[in-house]
């Protein structure tokens, strides 16, 4: 079964190529994704690897955590699956107490 990676504390250097080449000794690696500022375009430091076998995965958290990837020391872990969003609710938020100009 699958298993998505988080990796954390990635140089601004990293691409999704050198990520895939550091964790594909472990296995096959389906996916490697280093997330960019929508802004900026840059590298924020951190990605996801994902492997087609939990073992391989296992292996991999097991050895890079706390390795230098790109002259940085990396952070690896299973990823934790977003929690859906909520319903948004219409209208203005109240913040109660004011703030901003009094008005008498």
């Amino acid at each position: 079964m699958a298993k998505k990676l988080f990796v954390g504390g990635l140089s601004w250097n990293t691409t999704e190529e050198n990520l895939r080449k550091a964790f594909e000794e472990f296995g096959e690696v389906t996916e490697a994704k280093t997330i960019l500022d929508r802004e900026t375009g840059r590298s924020r430091g951190f990605g996801f690897v994902t492997f087609a076998d939990s073992e391989a995965a296992d292996a991999a958290v097991a050895k890079m955590n706390g390795n230098q990837l790109d002259g940085r020391t990396i952070r690896v872990n299973e990823a934790n699956e977003p929690e859906p969003r909520g319903e948004r609710r219409g209208g203005r938020r109240e913040f109660g107490g004011g703030g901003g100009r009094n008005r008498y």
